[in-house]
């Protein structure tokens, strides 16, 4: 006789949980209502994008900032030159005169939702900003495409216009990115040594190519903080 309470109790959970999952699945569903080649898991990542905002702000998790004490680059930023996700060459020295904010992305990341920020950034600041994405596969290999599903996934969910360069390699190592070498290398940049925590990491490059700024993924591209340092003379 008392197990029927238990068994109850264990029923009325179980239909609960089960209620939860239907909400949610729906919920996520909903919010990407619009996405297009999107798995299962960035459609999660997309819906649950929020969330982890609010948690990180709660923590500060992933929020560090760095920025220049006035330090000048003993290697010139504009003496670099990259490679775009569709082969051409980048050479920086075209950007001479902008503040470049140059940004490690994924696609199967939680910060992935990012990109809609970025994009939107990039419009806010179009005269006086480059935004400038770097897919890798560094972090729990959250970049698994080829560079032309990378561009895809990128153009039909969020809208990116602004270069996304050859996917590439971001983590300190023989195999590092040659621009984020610079980034992260004061021998090079004159002060920071800091590399990307995860993906999503940014730092900001001035209009003479002095870096100016780290800052980590949760701190938010439409946020106070990356705004003001775009806006800084």
């Amino acid at each position: 006789m008392a197990t029927k309470p238990i068994v109850r109790k264990l029923k009325r959970t179980l239909i609960v949980i089960l209620i939860l999952i239907i909400v949610f699945v729906g919920y996520v569903e909903i919010v990407n209502r619009n996405s297009k080649i999107m798995n299962y898991r960035q459609k999660v990542l997309k819906a649950v994008y929020p969330v982890l905002m609010w948690f990180t702000k709660l923590t500060g998790a992933n929020a560090k900032q760095l920025s220049n004490d006035k330090k000048t680059a003993p290697v010139s930023f504009f003496s670099l030159k990259g490679t775009l996700n569709n082969g051409a060459e980048l050479d920086l020295a075209t950007l001479k005169g902008k503040k470049v904010l140059l940004v490690n992305t994924a696609s199967e990341c939680g910060y992935t939702n990012q990109y809609n920020d970025l994009q939107k950034l990039q419009e806010q600041y179009r005269s006086s900003l480059q935004v400038i994405g770097f897919p890798a596969n560094d972090f729990k290999e959250q970049e698994k495409g080829t560079d032309e599903e990378i561009a895809e996934f990128c153009k039909v969910n969020f809208g990116v216009s602004f270069p996304l360069m050859k996917k590439t390699v971001v983590v300190k190592g023989g195999e590092q990115n040659n621009i984020f070498k610079w980034l992260t290398d004061s021998t090079q940049n004159g002060w920071n040594n800091q590399p990307p925590s995860w993906n999503f990491s940014k730092y900001l490059v001035s209009e003479d190519g002095v870096l100016l700024n780290y800052f980590g993924p949760s701190v938010e591209p439409l946020g106070k903080d990356i705004k003001e340092a775009i806006n800084k003379k």
